[in-house]
């Protein structure tokens, strides 16, 4: 068994005494051999940086080549393969060589075998096409990866005719159309009847496409046989090799190799060459390496595992946890399984029985369901599931089938894990790379089984770079194990037992912040769930009568025997127990020097902050620990956890021993730490830091890229909630005056009074800061009644605009879903978006038809400020919003709570006449609606609402407390997607190559015109050269790819989509079909996006790179006019000169420009610049993707200093400018006008997609927007304040937000200032309210303030400045004595 699980890798070499102190870092599969002589300390610091040609994998095929020796008598036939996976390596090697020994031997065989991702190298796809150039036979298999697909398809087809066979075994339709053998071909796909094609129909290619090719290669041959045709002969060799293929024994594919040379190799004709049939496995089975065969039957398995001498007394036992394990049938055959072997000895190593079962085909639902449940009970018969292949559960690398899934897996309804092996890399490759996994396996491996419910990605094996087998990295199988054991010991412990540890965020770091997270009111809702927890049998002793109670246990240090600004101290950690119980402290020195530091301590020991409730702690995780340091806010990589944060981590996992850690709202620090950014080894810090800890963590459905990070990076298992309800943002104080003076103006502006109501339309419109917005002529001045019109048009187009602004109201809380009528507001917007794939027309398009007009041509109308089309918005948008409160108000009883909606619904769905939406319609304008298409909306309006007032949310939790199956969904926007709810779900994202889609792209072109039409007006009839923008993970998940779309098509190219859908190739449009020139791009991706959509990244860079050497006309290229004048400036060449695509060094996020705003902590605008520049200089280059990210400055300062415009993309309405500190942290219009030769400010636009009528406005005009309907709006702050602490917070945070917009881009009004200050300042009531619920987050609120007038970003009276330090001096005594 040994044997098995050593692997042959060497130890740098070290002092041993070294060794000791570090070995931490010696990755797991290194042996542990000390080397006293050598004394160099560099060979423990790993390399992150890409060698050789800057590629994935710097392997060749040199390892795969076999030459036979000079025998001059016998033919040489020889064989070239390209396989997708190495485990075929060894095994066909081996075949080759026992056939060139045999001395019987017919031919002398040479043989040279490529893996598909060596390909993308030029030496390695010359040497590729030279050894086609003499071969006789050519093997494929597995080819799915379209740009490799068509490198090897011209390759092949230039020598296919010369060639004796050519043999394809599943792979994308393209590279099967080669396949050759005597008169057998595929080239027919596409036109032919053959049972193949049938197979290869579109439609059809589920994962049965492999079940059926399996059930066809059983039954064919026999049937075959007997056919005399030389055809059918062929077509059963065809078959028969394909059953060698799949059979994989060395054997096997020896006689593979004897039966095709002797059939189709000309110089062998005449030679009679023996065979044996292949030997055939089972198809579906379990496997164990010590069983004596292969199990159909799981009764027999278990019988023989129970009989077992080399187990010990624990395995035997009844009460043994079980593992189930799913495994790939070809690493079995191939005997390439030594890293199944380790998994298997580890678990029952660790007292867990496994039943391992392998497939096949590549549909694994049929398997688990037979395998693993139990035929009678009905239950499952495992505790928990991992998956070794890394692939989706049905379907592989080809076409997955997630509902089918889904469904096997809730029936199993264990955690279910997928673990990956390293396929594209060596395992040196992978420990040396920033990125860490490959992307095109992050792709396959990591997304696409995250849509089955799949969690957990932890690289398990590596690849060895000689023999292509896979090996154990023994550290990896340690912790995948105890991982898997601890999910199924949820399901087997009693909840009395159970030990949970809750974990919430305080950030910035302030007493007043313990807590945050976006949009949720955290201690309600952690009441809310051990409330719930407690009834259902946990242990929460205790616990407070109140959620207030539970904010002040937590905050303050009942044992302070003076004011202590401190919260509520649980545990002391001495530093030698924190060095014995976190094996990586010493890797965090070189950051934060010898512990325990002066971050969460007291300057002898750790402090862990929180309370516990008998099997529950509560505790505030550490912060990042530089936000407070401008020196290191300016590295361009981040710091490492401070000790305080690993000591929390440690305390969690062995002091308090939790079976599960729930981390409480989105989000914390942990899933951000520096590390490898998918695959972690156990370097990384978010690896280290949640150890073994089963980790859940409830995050906001409309934040799916950041929770796809939680989960890759740290574990978890997320659980969506919802955002809080959307309103519309309404009219108050002067707007609401200037909406009635409106309405006064339209019923009498034909009398004489017109003119005079005008003048006090603008007199008020200029109380109101309006005029920044709308021009407005002089009061006095005389204008004709045309004019008029258009001046009350536009203002009353811009009031309509803040009037319907979407706002969330308050702030969510789990368990608590809204009741009906607070969902209508989100049902009107579901509603007013055209659904043409479901053959849905949106209501406000059903209104407009019916008086004869197209919604676009209102929308623009309005926009322009047409008074009738203004007027006409608003009675389209009034009665949406009646026809569906009607709707809901049917649907609900008098407690506002929707009854069986089902019920209720087909009762009003029967009834032409009664339908409440037709009653409500009748006495309107839009009476005669069309009422087919009316009935096809409501009835899905009917669905959403069902889901809408669905809650799962704590269901969900509780079901992964006790081990069973969280389903997973989708994250996004409810309204553009609806599938987002009912939340409760396991988020996640989507399959990163399939986007940008094509209404996507429809989208991003209006925008992208928009963009330029607006940018032409404001500079003077010229194009903009270059726009700087920056690309969003969640927004781009959410629209499926529109901002990803605006880049391609601002520098005019488009997508191009493989047979699989997968969008992995762009080409040009021509000038003439774009019609302008082609628009330079400097694009800024957010760490996050950078993650997820780093094939993306590689398909951006491909694109600028090819545009920039396009024979054009530099005046019609500015992509190629910027290059060409940055390669002579910088010497270098022009591939080089266009690159256009940076992000964050890898394992960093953001420009710490939102650190520095949030915590005061920055001297001038010149140094938050710095920031950007040092922290998103890194650019991804396409010519060397296993580089990762390279620092480019030069290039990215030249690249911005040609901007003309900035550019971002606000997607959803829960989400502003002012909500979240990452807008203006990637904001770089300042920083570009320092960079400008001329040193004029670029403009700034920010494009808003979050209704139907898409807007593109200055950043400014967004800013006032944001300001009028959230901050300074009633409706909001009262809204935020009915949620007490958190809602001050909240307060405070939009303030803080504001001023970060001064500081990036100085684009805030004055007025803002003021009013905001009048609002919350000014008014004695409300400035008590605010220092009673929360004085600290109203400390930092009169601090913002200051400091906006401190930096010159508002102007204001003495006395107000007086008033607010005389404000700043109380409140601080307030705390004191607060705390005393």
């Amino acid at each position: 068994m040994a044997s098995l699980l050593s692997s042959s890798f060497i130890t740098p070499p070290a002092k041993s005494d070294q060794l000791s102190q570090k070995h931490y870092f010696l990755h797991s599969f290194l042996h542990k051999k000390t080397n006293p002589s050598s004394t160099s300390k560099s060979a423990l610091k790993f390399k992150c940086s890409a060698i050789g040609n800057g590629l994935f994998t710097q392997t060749t095929q040199e390892v795969r080549r076999i030459v036979p020796e000079e025998n001059s008598n016998l033919p040489t036939v020889k064989i070239v393969y390209v396989v997708l996976e190495a485990q075929y390596q060894s095994s066909l090697s081996a075949a080759v060589q026992s056939l060139n020994r045999d001395p019987s031997k017919f031919a002398s065989f040479e043989v040279v075998g490529y893996l598909v991702e060596e390909l993308r190298d030029p030496d390695n796809y010359e040497a590729f096409c030279k050894d086609l150039e003499d071969a006789n036979i050519f093997i494929g298999s597995l080819i799915f990866v379209e740009e490799l697909a068509l490198k090897v398809k011209a390759a092949v087809e230039k020598e296919r005719e010369r060639m004796d066979a050519v043999l394809v075994f599943p792979s994308m339709p393209e590279v099967m159309r080669l396949n050759k053998l005597g008169s057998f071909s595929m080239s027919q796909l596409g036109q032919s009847k053959s049972p193949f094609f049938q197979l290869f129909k579109r439609k059809k290619q589920g994962a049965g496409f492999a079940d059926s090719m399996l059930k066809l290669v059983r039954t064919l041959p026999k049937v075959l046989k007997y056919l005399p045709s030389d055809k059918a002969q062929d077509a059963r060799l065809y078959i028969l090799s394909l059953q060698f293929w799949l059979g994989g024994s060395p054997d096997n594919l020896q006689n593979f190799v004897k039966m095709i040379s002797g059939s189709y190799v000309p110089a062998l004709k005449g030679t009679k060459v023996e065979y044996s049939d292949p030997v055939l496995f089972l198809d579906t089975g379990i496997w164990h390496p010590l069983a004596p065969c292969m199990y159909d039957d799981v009764k027999e398995y278990l019988n023989w595992y129970d009989t077992r001498r080399d187990t010990n007394e624990k395995l035997k036992s009844g009460n043994a946890p079980i593992v189930g394990l799913v495994l790939q049938r070809s690493h079995i055959v191939t005997g390439d399984e030594g890293h199944y072997v380790a998994v298997i000895m580890e678990m029952e190593a660790r007292g867990a029985k496994v039943i391992p079962i392998f497939a096949g085909g590549l549909d694994f639902s049929g398997p688990v369901e037979k395998y693993f449940v139990d035929p009678f009970t009905k239950k499952p018969m495992v505790n928990s599931v991992v998956s070794l292949t890394g692939f989706a559960l049905v379907g592989g690398p080809a076409r997955q089938d997630h509902p089918r899934a889904v469904e096997a897996l809730m029936k199993l309804d264990v955690p279910y894990m997928v673990a990956v092996p390293l396929v594209f890399q060596t395992t040196e490759e992978w420990l040396n790379s920033t990125l860490g996994l490959h992307p095109i396996q992050v792709a396959l491996q990591v997304a696409l089984p995250e849509l089955d419910g799949g969690m957990e990605p932890i690289v398990f094996a590596g690849r060895d770079p000689r023999t292509g087998k896979s090996h154990a990295l023994h550290k990896r199988v340690e912790q995948l194990c105890i991982r898997a054991i601890r999910w199924g010991e949820l399901k087997r412990k009693s909840k009395a037992e159970k030990k949970l540890a809750i974990t919430v965020f305080s950030f910035p770091p302030d007493k007043g912040n313990v807590g945050t997270a976006a949009y949720l009111n955290v201690f309600s809702s952690i009441f809310s769930v051990l409330s719930d927890l407690k009834k259902d049998g946990y242990n929460v002793e205790g616990l407070p009568e109140t959620s207030e109670a539970l904010i002040e246990e937590i905050l303050h240090d009942k044992e302070a025997q003076f004011s202590s600004p401190n919260l509520n101290v649980v545990y002391k950690m001495g530093v030698r127990e924190y060095q014995e119980l976190t094996p990586y402290a010493t890797a965090l020195e070189e950051n934060w020097g010898k512990p325990p530091g002066n971050l969460n301590s007291d300057g002898e020991n750790l402090l862990v902050y929180g309370k516990q409730y008998g099997n529950v702690f509560i505790g505030v995780q550490p912060t990042f620990g530089y936000e407070g340091d401008p020196m290191r806010l300016l590295f361009s990589k981040s710091a490492s956890p401070h000790h305080g944060f690993a000591a929390y981590y440690s305390f969690v996992e062995k002091v308090f021993k939790a079976d599960a850690v729930l981390h409480f709202g989105t989000h914390g620090s942990l899933e951000f730490m520096p590390g490898k950014q998918v695959g972690m080894s156990d370097a990384c810090f978010p690896d280290s830091l949640i150890g073994n800890i089963p980790n859940i963590y409830y995050y906001a459905a409309n934040n799916p890229s950041e929770a796809t990070i939680a989960k890759r990076r740290s574990y978890a298992n997320t659980i969506s909630y919802l955002t809080p309800p959307a309103e519309n943002a309404g009219l108050y104080k002067g707007l609401k005056q200037l909406g009635e003076l409106i309405s006064s103006y339209q019923s009498l502006k034909d009398t004489g009074r017109g003119p005079q109501i005008v003048s006090t339309i603008i007199s008020t419109a200029r109380q109101c800061n309006l005029d920044k917005d709308v021009d407005l002529p002089d009061e006095a001045a005389e204008i004709s009644a045309n004019e008029r019109d258009l001046v009350v048009g536009k203002v009353y187009s811009k009031i309509m605009e803040i009037e319907s602004r979407l706002l969330p109201c308050g702030l969510h809380v789990v368990g608590e879903p809204p009741s009906a009528m607070e969902a209508v507001a989100t049902l009107v917007n579901i509603a007013a978006l055209d659904r043409p794939e479901e053959g849905i027309t949106s209501l406000p398009s059903i209104l407009a038809q019916t008086v004869g007009r197209e919604m676009e041509d209102v929308y623009r109308g309005s926009d322009k400020g047409i008074l009738k089309d203004v007027e006409l918005l608003r009675q389209i948008t009034d009665t949406s919003r009646g026809a569906v409160s009607a709707f809901v108000e049917r649907t609900t009883n008098s407690k506002g709570q929707v009854v069986d909606v089902s019920n209720k619904l087909s009762s009003i769905l029967g009834f032409g006449i009664n339908e409440p939406w037709i009653q409500y319609l009748s006495n309107t304008k839009f009476y005669r609606a069309d009422r087919e298409k009316l009935r096809i909306l409501f009835q899905f309006l009917g669905d959403c609402l069902k889901l809408v007032v669905a809650d799962n949310e704590l269901g969900s939790l509780k079901q992964a407390l006790e081990g069973k199956f969280v389903e997973p969904g989708p994250g996004g926007d409810p309204i553009r997607n609806p599938k987002v709810l009912p939340t409760g779900k396991n988020i996640h994202a989507l399959d990163p190559q399939s986007i940008p889609t094509e209404a996507a792209m429809q989208s991003a072109k209006v925008v992208v015109e928009r963009l330029i039409e607006r940018q032409k007006i404001d500079n003077g009839g010229n194009y903009p050269e270059t726009v700087a923008l920056v690309l969003w993970g969640t927004d781009n998940i959410k629209t499926y790819g529109e901002s990803l779309g605006q880049v391609l098509w601002m520098i005019g190219v488009r997508p191009v989509a493989d047979t699989f859908g997968r969008v992995n190739r762009v080409e040009p449009v021509s000038l003439e079909e774009l019609g302008r020139p082609r628009i330079d791009v400097v694009v800024n991706c957010s760490g996050v996006f950078r993650d997820l959509f780093i094939n993306q990244m590689n398909l951006l860079d491909r694109a600028v790179k090819m545009v920039a050497e396009l024979d054009e006309p530099v005046e019609m290229n500015y992509v190629r006019k910027h290059a060409l004048e940055q390669s002579k400036t910088l010497g270098i060449d022009i591939r080089e000169a266009a690159t256009r695509i940076f992000s964050n060094a890898s394992g960093s996020y953001s420009s710490n420009i939102n650190l520095a705003v949030e915590n005061s902590t920055w001297n001038d605008e010149k140094q938050l610049q710095d920031m950007y520049l040092s922290r998103k200089s890194f650019a991804f280059d396409s010519d060397a993707p296993g580089a990762g990210m390279m620092e480019k400055k030069k290039v990215f300062e030249m690249a911005l200093s040609t901007a003309d415009a900035t550019f971002q993309n606000l997607d959803s309405s829960e989400i502003s400018l002012t909500d979240v500190s990452h807008y203006f942290d990637s904001d770089p219009t300042n920083l570009v006008q320092s960079l400008r030769k001329d040193g004029k400010k670029p403009s700034a636009y920010i494009a808003d997609t979050t209704t139907a009528n898409a807007q593109v406005r200055t950043l400014s005009e967004t800013v006032r927007l944001d300001a009028r309907t959230k901050l300074l709006n009633p409706k909001w702050y009262e809204g935020m304040m009915s949620s007490g602490y958190e809602g001050v917070r909240e307060i405070e945070k939009r303030l803080t937000n504001t001023v970060g917009w001064s500081a990036t881009s100085g684009q805030v009004d004055n007025w803002v200032y003021e009013e905001a200050n009048t609002t919350f300042i000014q008014d004695e009531e409300m400035m008590n309210r605010l220092m009673n619920m929360n004085p600290n987050s109203f400390r930092k609120l009169v601090q913002t303030f200051l400091e906006a007038n401190g930096r010159g970003y508002w102007e204001t009276t003495e006395e107000n400045i007086e008033k607010l330090k005389q404000l700043y001096s109380e409140v601080e005594d307030k705390i004191e004595g607060v705390d005393r």
